[in-house]
């Protein structure tokens, strides 16, 4: 028996083994696939982020010169800890950079999946339950996208995984040991610390312990609320040294005002708790915020969707009075909680949380199909079913496993290709062309000091900063400029405001503009396009038929650059949208009436939403109107032989 045992054992750890394997060399495919170009270009926060995370590294204080920080001020927000000194700790090893940092976040990613497999091992011990929800979560897109940038909500799912172990573990015991007490307050401090949502998840997830007294006991789960208790206290002290400081972000997010009634509050968290829950944007949609998930895609895989909701129902039937499923389904209900406190709708990173305890619930019916079915077909004799009939079923059960593993991975590596596919068309989310559109003309000109200015509520400083370390070049050639605090006379600028006064512009691109302060020689650097340049495409909608006499009306165009050559957005040739009117027999009436400049130099593919203002001629009659695209002082494209959008309208008095 005990030569039986042991093999039993060992061939279930072989099982584990392989498929973990299985699980983690696909997960490290996945992931570190397209690191760090897919996205392309760093975000703003994931340059704050890296940039501190440099410095503590380097000099152990944040960009503001305070040591060892809890929390970081950045953008008037806090950033949590825990992320920023990890990352912190790779770049002493690797030194700064984009590549390490991300490659950071999709770790934690795959770690996600693994250990999230490793839990369903330690439920059901079937190593097909291991993979199918090991690969479930890995190529799951709420899971996947949330680990792709530099955030603090990368880590987040691997922690809640984590915390979910050592509960899981300690469920199995009578009594609570020292190990399992210091786990479970270890890893509810660390979902605190690690992301603005924990500060409200972590204290629900932590009363949800409460679930647990009539097993374990109180003392157990007192003992857990204690040590979980002192691990705040830095945080209470740091909140009552920085008044407001955890909350002002919240305050910018919440329907919840000084002045709104109970009654109200509890209508709009209603409203929004159930958008939260809503199938559709599990589905279909997801979050519609470009940064954080690809348009026209759900959240969650169809599958898993499908598997958890007989998951729900066993759960209901066979396990109620479990507190370990019981504390599932209370944390799958109060992962939502913090999300719907806040006026977006179906904010995915704020609901983080919400896809790793809904992978749980599909454990069950997972379970369910993986066992062999003998057990359950030994009724009677009377009863029985043949033995055709017990291999019958047990194929059946094998053929849904493996039915539901093969559709996991065919919508999850459609989606993988579709990421991948659209990651460039995301270039301007990410300010992917900061370097050498901003930051490159700026030092070009060999001004120093360079400054940075921004105006309230749109900082952009940060760029400069990071990108400096990158490059090798001393963060002292830059001067932040506070709020309000205009640049001196001949000054070099980069600043994020649209536009500038008594200045040069030298660049301008996404979010950013590089100027000069009058008087100033600097020029920017422009020249004629060559004959394969003067290619556009232009599209409007909505254009008005009628228009009143003198009247003047912003019409919205897309412009797109068809052509080889990019075109220049500032400068003496600079590139913009034109309109002009003609009558109706095709003569020019007046070719100067709007103008419109691109937000940004337009590399070819490139497509510029702008607005023009057309100026109705005083005369009535019938009129064609023509846009066109304009090199200053070279030539209109439609000379050249590209598309003009040209209709006719009618002009009343």
């Amino acid at each position: 028996m005990k030569n039986l045992a042991d093999r039993y054992r060992n061939s279930s750890r072989f099982s584990l083994t392989v498929a973990l394997l299985i699980v983690t060399l696909l997960g490290a495919i996945i992931y570190f696939a397209a690191v760090p170009t897919d996205p392309p270009g760093f975000y703003i926060d994931e340059s704050s982020i890296a940039y501190n995370a440099y410095l503590i590294s380097r000099t152990g204080a944040d960009e503001h010169g305070e040591s060892w920080p809890l929390y970081f001020a950045a953008f008037g927000d806090y950033k949590n800890p825990t992320y920023i000194y990890l990352l912190a700790g790779i770049f002493r090893i690797a030194g700064p950079g984009i590549s390490a940092a991300r490659h950071l976040s999709a770790a934690f990613g795959l770690l996600t999946g693994i250990f999230l497999a490793v839990l369903a091992w330690q439920i059901t011990r079937k190593a097909s339950v291991v993979i199918i929800v090991g690969v479930s979560a890995l190529l799951t897109p709420w899971l996947y996208e949330s680990s792709r940038l530099v955030f603090e909500v990368a880590l987040y799912p691997l922690l809640t995984v984590l915390f979910l172990i050592a509960l899981w573990r300690a469920s199995q015991k009578q009594s609570w040991q020292f190990g399992d007490i210091v786990g479970l307050a270890v890893t509810l401090s660390l979902l605190t610390y690690s992301y603005s949502i924990g500060r409200l998840l972590a204290p629900l997830l932590a009363a949800g312990l409460a679930l647990f007294i009539r097993r374990h006991g109180w003392r157990s789960v007192i003992k857990v609320w204690l040590s979980y208790v002192v691990t705040l206290i830095p945080l209470i002290l740091f909140y009552r040294h920085h008044p407001g400081a955890l909350s002002n972000r919240f305050a910018l997010l919440t329907y919840i005002t000084p002045n709104s009634k109970v009654q109200n509050i509890a209508i709009e968290f209603a409203r929004h708790f159930l958008a939260n829950l809503n199938p559709w944007h599990w589905l279909i949609t997801g979050e519609d915020n470009v940064r954080d998930h690809l348009n026209g895609f759900g959240s969650l895989l169809a599958v898993t969707v499908v598997l958890a909701i007989p998951g729900v129902i066993l759960i209901w039937r066979k396990y109620r009075r479990e507190p370990w499923w019981q504390f599932i389904l209370y944390g799958l209900m109060v992962s939502v909680i913090p999300a719907s406190l806040t006026r977006n709708e179906f904010p995915q990173l704020r609901l983080i949380a919400f896809p790793v305890f809904f992978h749980l619930l599909a454990l069950p019916t997972l379970a369910w199909l993986a066992k062999s079915g003998t057990s359950e077909a030994a009724v009677s004799d009377r009863d029985k079913p043949t033995e055709d009939k017990h291999s019958q079923r047990r194929l059946s059960k094998r053929g849904a496993l493996l039915a539901a593993l093969s559709l996991i991975v065919i919508q999850g590596t459609y989606f993988q290709r579709q990421f991948h596919k659209k990651a460039n068309d995301r270039w301007y989310v990410f300010d992917a062309r900061f370097p050498r559109k901003v930051m490159a003309v700026a030092l070009e000109t060999g001004k120093n000091p360079i400054y940075l200015s921004d105006p309230p509520g749109n900082s952009g400083y940060i760029q400069a900063y990071w990108y400096a370390v990158l490059r090798g070049f001393d963060t002292s050639r830059f001067v932040h400029l506070p709020t309000n605090v205009l640049p001196p006379a001949g000054s070099l600028v980069i600043s994020t405001a649209e536009d500038c006064e008594n200045c040069k512009l030298l660049a301008k691109s996404i979010n950013y503009t590089v100027y000069a302060v009058l008087p100033s020689t600097l020029n920017t650097k422009t020249e004629a396009l060559s004959p394969h340049g003067f290619r556009a495409n232009i599209h409007a909608e909505n254009l008005p038929a009628k228009l009143k006499a003198g009247t003047k009306t912003l019409v919205s165009v897309l412009v797109k650059n068809v052509s080889t050559a990019e075109w220049p957005c500032v400068g003496e040739y600079a590139v913009g949208l034109r309109n002009r009117w003609l009558r109706s027999d095709g003569s020019v009436i007046n070719d100067s009436d709007g103008h419109s400049r691109f937000p940004y130099d337009l590399e070819p593919g490139d497509t510029a939403g702008v607005h023009i203002e057309i100026t109705a001629p005083q005369s009535p009659g019938e009129y064609l109107l023509e846009l066109d695209v304009v090199q200053a002082q070279i030539a209109w494209f439609g000379d050249k032989g590209s598309e003009r959008l040209t209709w006719r309208l009618v002009v009343e008095p």
